[in-house]
């Protein structure tokens, strides 16, 4: 009977099976690690590589390439590369459009060795998300054209003003791409053009993919997860550096007030040109909206275009939304945890052992974790610290007052 037990006991059907679930669970923890500091690294280096005072393309034009070959139904990234990617860029453009309020963005998408412009360059983000998700059940055939897409967005990139900052972002999951002429010549184009040409791949690094984002100042990276994907979406919320041939013009806007319209007594007012093209639309004329300085047309929501006069319509909360990247909070200081019991000044979390860097504030001498040094700096833009010190805060606003 003890022969039989200790038999049991050691069969090697049961000893693998569980080094085997071991194995795996350690495998997955080493992985997600590996993968966050990766991700952390990348964004702190990110933070360190910005200079302050450099000058910033602040009025955006960004056309987003998007690959729909049949390589993006792979299910790398799940459920497939097409829907990870839709799910992560309505996050993305809603993110960017909240950072950069007086921006514009449209979408490009490139199959079966064609382009084809979905949505034009806009400053709201509902055209483009919606856009995006009528695109669920395309069809994925053939393969991309990068020459094509490329030169479908330098079309219409290269009439905008000088003052504009011009930038194409190419996520990329083929290893192939078919072109008519030579891809060469038209990256010479984007580079005459001052055109910041960015590519995420989700397969490869492509070699023509560098070539095209070295020779035009833009960035190029690989992803791992759909973690490390949206980081590097993540990445180009922040406006780059402006081209050197980016010129500085005065640009007209206007501040609409706020007005609500209950009939029609005022045809060119009461009607929304937002809903123009609805003619069986009767909210056209009760919803609420903003009337335009100039022409007094009626539109739902800001930013936006007047589609009458063509003035840039903002309200002051837009523009304060842009200020902070001309005025960035300084770079916290790395010091390696020397094991003091003290916790994170904006989360209070107790740091332990694991925390091997922490981050204090130069001005409040506040100390934070790697996460809230990152949120702080990404989409904060005020250190907690200083702005519990009145001190502090009372020599920021001087110094704001005395720069305006």
């Amino acid at each position: 009977m003890a022969d039989e037990e200790e038999e049991k006991e050691y069969r090697w059907e049961t000893g693998y099976e569980k080094t085997w679930e071991a194995i795996q669970e350690d495998d997955h923890g080493m992985l997600e690690a590996s993968v966050a500091d990766i991700i952390h690294k990348a964004k702190r280096k990110r933070m360190l590589e910005r200079k302050e005072g450099s000058r910033l393309g602040m009025m955006r034009h960004l056309y987003i390439i998007l690959d729909c070959s049949e390589s993006m139904t792979n299910q790398d990234l799940k459920p497939t590369r097409f829907l990870c990617t839709l799910k992560l860029l309505e996050g993305f453009i809603d993110e960017f459009f909240y950072q950069n309020p007086i921006s514009q963005l449209g979408i490009i998408i490139s199959r079966n060795k064609r382009a084809e412009k979905i949505t034009d360059l806009t400053g709201n983000s509902k055209k483009p998300i919606s856009d995006l998700k009528n695109l669920q059940h395309t069809s994925f055939t053939g393969e991309p054209s990068l020459q094509n897409s490329v030169e479908l967005a330098l079309k219409t990139l290269k009439m905008l003003p000088t003052h504009a900052s011009k930038e194409i972002l190419l996520i990329m999951g083929s290893l192939t791409t078919c072109d008519p002429g030579d891809i060469e010549e038209t990256i010479q184009a984007l580079k005459t053009e001052g055109v910041r040409c960015s590519v995420i791949g989700l397969a490869a690094e492509l070699n023509i993919c560098k070539i095209l984002a070295v020779n035009t100042g833009g960035e190029h990276g690989v992803v791992l997860d759909d973690k490390h994907f949206k980081e590097k979406l993540t990445a180009h919320i922040d406006p780059p550096p402006a081209a050197t041939r980016l010129d500085a013009a005065l640009v007209k806007m206007g501040f609409p007030h706020h007005a609500l319209q209950t009939s029609a007594t005022e045809a060119s007012v009461a009607v929304c040109m937002c809903h123009a093209d609805k003619p069986d639309d009767s909210s056209r004329f009760t919803n609420p909206g903003y009337l335009c300085p100039q022409c007094l047309a009626k539109h739902c929501e800001l930013p936006v275009e007047c589609r009458s006069c063509g003035l840039t319509l903002v309200s002051a909360p837009h523009l304060a939304r842009s200020y902070h990247y001309l005025f960035p909070i300084k770079h916290f200081t790395e010091v390696t945890y020397e094991g003091n019991p003290t916790n994170c000044y904006a989360c209070q979390k107790a740091f332990v052992d694991s925390d091997k860097k922490v981050y204090i504030c130069e001005k409040c001498n506040r100390t934070f974790c790697v996460d809230c040094e990152i949120f702080i700096h990404e989409s904060l833009h005020t250190c907690p610290g200083c702005a519990t010190n009145s001190a502090i805060m009372f020599k920021v606003i001087n110094n704001s007052n005395n720069a305006s």
